[in-house]
C-alpha cells in the first residue's frame, strides 16, 4: 500500500492522456509546496493523438509522436507509477491497482482516454483490433507491418469499422504506411452504419473527403451495420445486417468510445456511457476531490465532441483549479471554444482545414501548417 506518511497531500493523477501532460509540465515550472504529485499510467510513453496518423503514414518516427512520461515526472518532481488502475474505493479515498499496489489520494483526477465501444459487434473482441488504447493498437500495427515482409505477402486486405474522423483518416494512412512493403494488391475496406463517413462534421466536409476516399481506391460501404467479426479459413469474416459478407486479413475498429469499466463501477457520477460528470472546473458533480479530463470526461454544461483539441486546451484549469483545492482558493472555470480548427490528414503529406462551416480542401500547405502546430505542442515535453 503506497501510503501518505508526512502531512503533503496527495494528488494522484491517473492515466498520461494530453491534459495531465500539461498538468505535469505546470507542476515542474510551478511547483506547489506541500504536495506529492503521483502519475499512474501502463505506458511510459503516451501517444500524441495529432500526429498518430501521420505516424502510420510513415511521416514520424515513433519518438517524435509520443511524449516521454518517465521523463516528465523527473522534471515535475512526480512520482511515476507503471500500472493500471482496476478500481476506486471512493470510501477510503484509495485506487487499486493491477500489480496489487493501493495508493490513497487526497486529490484525484482522472485522464484515461476512451475505449471503443465493440462489444454489440459480436467476434469485435477476440478478431477485430481496437485504435484505443493506441498503444496496443500500434503492437498490432507494427506486427501486420512485419508479418508483410517476412511472408513476402503481395495481397492485403484491410477491414476498418467505424466511418468518423479516426476511422477516414486510418483507411488514409494505413495504405501510405504499407506502400513501401511490395504488396501489389492492397485493398482497404470501409464500413460506416450512417449513409455519409464523418456525421460530424459539416456538409462540405463529408462531401470531400468522400471523394478523397474514392480517389485513393478505399472501398466505401456506408449504411452497413457490422454485426459480427468472425474467423475464415484464412482471412476474417466481416458480417453486416443486410447480408453482406467480406473476407479480410485484419480488421480495425474504430467505433464510438465508451468508458473503462471501473470508472463505470466506482460509484462515481458518470453519463449514460460510463463518462465521468463533471462541472465547469473539471471537477466530479458528485465529488468534489475528484477531477475529469480529455475523453474520460462529459461536461454537464457542454456537449463536446471526444476530440483532442479540448483535452489540450482543459490541462491549464485542471492544473489551475487543483492547486487551488489545495490553497483553499475559489476554484475558476473552463470555457470550452464554440468552435474549433480540425486539420484533417489524408496520408499523403496534404490536409483538410475546417472550423465550424468553413472548410479548405487538401493542400500540402495545410499539411505543413498542421505539422507546425503538432511539432510546436511536442516541444513543450
Amino acid at each position: 500500500m503506497i501510503k501518505n506518511k508526512n502531512k503533503n497531500k496527495n494528488i494522484v493523477l491517473v492515466g498520461g492522456g494530453h491534459s495531465h501532460a500539461i498538468v505535469l509540465k505546470l507542476f515542474a515550472i510551478y511547483p506547489l509546496l506541500g504536495v506529492n504529485l503521483i502519475l499512474i499510467t501502463p505506458d511510459k510513453y503516451t501517444p500524441y493523438s495529432g500526429m498518430l496518423p501521420g505516424y502510420i503514414a510513415g511521416f514520424y518516427n515513433y519518438t517524435q509522436c509520443h511524449i516521454d512520461l518517465e521523463k516528465l515526472c523527473r522534471f515535475a518532481g512526480a512520482q511515476l507509477y507503471l500500472d493500471q488502475v482496476i478500481g476506486l474505493d471512493l470510501k477510503n479515498n484509495q485506487l487499486l491497482c493491477d500489480q496489487q499496489s493501493v495508493i490513497d489520494f487526497d486529490l484525484l483526477s482522472i485522464d484515461i482516454g476512451s475505449t471503443p465501444g465493440k462489444l454489440s459487434v459480436s467476434g469485435a473482441v477476440e478478431y477485430a483490433i481496437a485504435a484505443k488504447p493506441v498503444a496496443q493498437f500500434l503492437e498490432h500495427w507494427h506486427k501486420l507491418r512485419e508479418n508483410v515482409v517476412i511472408n513476402s505477402q503481395k495481397t492485403l486486405n484491410i477491414g476498418i469499422v467505424g466511418g468518423g474522423a479516426g476511422g477516414v483518416e486510418l483507411a488514409l494512412s494505413m495504405p501510405a504506411g504499407l506502400q513501401n512493403l511490395g504488396i501489389d494488391d492492397l485493398q482497404v475496406h470501409l464500413w460506416q452504419k450512417s449513409h455519409e463517413i464523418m456525421p460530424n462534421y459539416h456538409l462540405s466536409v463529408r462531401l470531400i473527403m468522400d471523394k478523397v476516399l474514392i480517389n485513393k481506391g478505399v472501398k466505401l460501404h456506408l449504411g452497413e451495420t457490422v454485426n459480427q467479426v468472425a474467423p475464415g479459413k484464412e482471412k476474417l469474416k466481416i458480417k453486416c445486417q443486410s447480408g453482406l459478407e467480406f473476407e479480410c486479413d485484419q480488421v480495425f475498429s474504430v467505433t464510438q468510445a465508451s468508458a473503462a469499466e471501473w470508472v463505470k463501477d466506482s460509484g462515481i457520477g458518470t453519463d449514460e456511457k460510463g463518462f465521468i460528470l463533471v462541472n465547469n472546473n473539471l471537477q466530479s458533480v458528485t465529488h468534489a476531490h475528484i477531477f475529469a479530463a480529455g475523453d474520460i470526461a462529459t461536461m454537464i454544461n457542454h456537449h463536446l465532441p471526444k476530440a483532442g483539441v479540448f483535452a489540450v486546451r482543459q490541462g491549464k484549469p485542471l492544473y489551475e483549479n487543483l492547486k487551488r483545492m489545495i490553497l483553499g482558493k475559489s476554484l475558476k472555470p473552463y470555457q470550452p471554444q464554440k468552435t474549433y480548427l480540425s486539420l484533417i490528414s489524408t496520408g499523403d503529406g496534404k490536409a483538410l482545414a475546417t472550423r465550424g462551416s468553413f472548410t479548405l480542401p487538401p493542400h500540402q500547405l495545410l499539411w505543413y501548417w498542421k505539422d507546425w502546430i503538432d511539432r510546436r505542442f511536442m516541444r513543450q515535453f
